[in-house]
């Protein structure tokens, strides 16, 4: 599984945001963002812009962490 996942795991953690809450926040199953945190399962590209919009409404600052941590250089690149 992917950078989702990762990006995921490491904005959860370093905002201390419980997967709970996010999963509270989206309307889903907290099982559903385990598998996302654990890297067993992938979301699909909507549901990525969902978990930014609420991350968004949680902690602004863990939207766009988990944005740059996704996207990487992309966002990089589109800078310079």
């Amino acid at each position: 599984m992917g950078r989702a996942g990762q990006a995921l795991k490491q904005t959860l953690e370093t905002y201390s945001i419980s997967q709970n809450k996010l999963a509270v926040v989206l309307g889903i199953e907290r099982t559903i963002v385990n598998r996302w945190f654990h890297e067993r399962a992938d979301p699909t590209a909507e549901t990525v812009a969902d978990i930014v919009k609420a991350l968004k409404g949680i902690e602004p600052a863990a939207a766009k962490k988990f944005v740059e941590l996704y996207l990487g250089k992309l966002v990089e690149d589109e800078d310079e």
